[in-house]
C-alpha cells in the first residue's frame, strides 16, 4: 500500500506541470525518499493543485548554501 500511495504522489507531482507550465509555486516538504524505485513522497499545502500525470520541475531548498569550510 506504502509503494501505490508514494507511486501515486509521484505521478501526481510529476504529471502536475503539464497543467502549470506557468510559474506556479506550490511549496513542499519531502517526506520519504526510496532510492531504489526512485521515488520521493511530498507533503504540500496545495494537494489539489496537482492531478495524475502532471509533469513537474523540482528545484532544492539549498541553492547557494554556504560551501563548508568558505
Amino acid at each position: 500500500m506504502k509503494k501505490v500511495c508514494a507511486a501515486a504522489f509521484v505521478l501526481m507531482f510529476v504529471a502536475s506541470t503539464a497543467s502549470m507550465s506557468f510559474a506556479a509555486k506550490v511549496k513542499c516538504e519531502v517526506t520519504e525518499v526510496n532510492e531504489a524505485d526512485g521515488m520521493v513522497m511530498l507533503k504540500c499545502e496545495k494537494p489539489d493543485k496537482f492531478k495524475a500525470g502532471d509533469k513537474l520541475k523540482v528545484s532544492t531548498a539549498k541553492k547557494g548554501a554556504a560551501v563548508e569550510g568558505c
